[in-house]
């Protein structure tokens, strides 16, 4: 068996286009013009290519962006300040503070003093509890481009025993909820979890999300099983050079499972299509008009 590979970036560009269409249709419409808003502090390389990447996708939807960019030694205090007025702004449906912050910056200090209608990146406690309990929220973007990956797959997720690998705050919490939400029976392994490759066998859904470059290994897999890779790691490679590798070891899974997303090309495309699905659905939120159809 070789595996059906998961093209996420076509997938991406398909919502994409719908969130442009859209975003079109509301400024002609309501003269409404979605905004989304990315702070980042200091200089971290990765965060720097991330933030280029949404901000120019933001602009290429027709939506407004605003990049605030803060000195890496900035107090919590200024940064806070920075929110509550983006918090006031109403050309501002978005507002995207990128992780990791420097150390003297307590992280959810600062998502907590995010409007919960403009939390684009679904953290903010509010918007965590209300998707715990099943209620309409902002749900964080790489998970709801996990979920919409999963289902390009398979029609329903109902009733398939889904394996979760890691139980971060930003990718494994959201997801597991995501899958019950689908009514998927889940499991959420971590580093105490006992035999993880006998779990992971018996998993019609894997999803990795461990930070561990490719962690999961063919005779991991259930023959036929979708797996969905979160990862995104740089590891050396020949000659000095690097290159980036996702937590699944792709050569050996992909002639075991049914279907399998790449690294690069699968969940990040997704994750950032699905951002800017989120500052619109916030637009349309804050401004009292139905939720765009995605």
């Amino acid at each position: 068996m070789t595996a059906r590979i998961i093209d996420g970036k076509a997938l991406a560009d398909a919502l994409f286009a719908k969130v442009t269409a859209e975003v079109k249709r509301l400024g002609g419409a309501h003269g409404l013009t979605p905004g989304l808003a990315v702070v980042l502090v200091g200089n971290n390389p990765a965060s720097e290519i991330y933030v280029r990447s949404k901000s120019a996708k933001t602009l290429a939807a027709g939506m407004h962006s605003a990049m605030h960019a803060l000195p890496a030694d900035v107090g919590e205090g200024a940064l806070l300040d920075l929110v509550r007025q983006l918090n006031a702004d109403r050309n501002v449906h978005g507002i995207l503070v990128q992780l990791p912050l420097p150390p003297q910056i307590d992280p959810h200090q600062v998502i907590a003093a995010i409007d919960p209608a403009k939390d684009v990146d679904g953290f903010h406690p509010v918007n965590a509890g209300r998707l715990a309990i099943g209620l309409p929220a902002l749900v964080p973007c790489t998970p709801l481009g996990c979920i919409r990956l999963a289902k390009t797959v398979h029609a329903s997720l109902a009733g398939l025993d889904a394996l979760v690998i890691g139980r971060s705050n930003i990718v494994g919490k959201p997801l597991a909820q995501l899958l019950l939400g689908e009514n998927a029976t889940v499991t959420v392994a971590h580093s105490r979890t006992r035999d993880l490759p006998g779990v992971s066998r018996r998993a019609d859904l894997v999803f990795a999300a461990t930070g561990r470059p490719e962690m999961v290994k063919g005779d991991w897999i259930k023959p036929g099983a979708t797996v969905i890779d979160v990862g995104i790691n740089r590891v050396a490679a020949a000659g000095g050079k690097s290159r980036v590798v996702g937590d699944v070891a792709f050569n050996e899974v992909k002639e075991v499972a049914g279907a399998l997303t790449p690294v690069p090309g699968g969940v990040g495309p997704m994750t950032i299509a699905c951002l800017m699905a989120n500052t619109l659905r916030a637009a349309c939120a804050i401004a009292g008009l139905p939720p765009p159809e995605l």
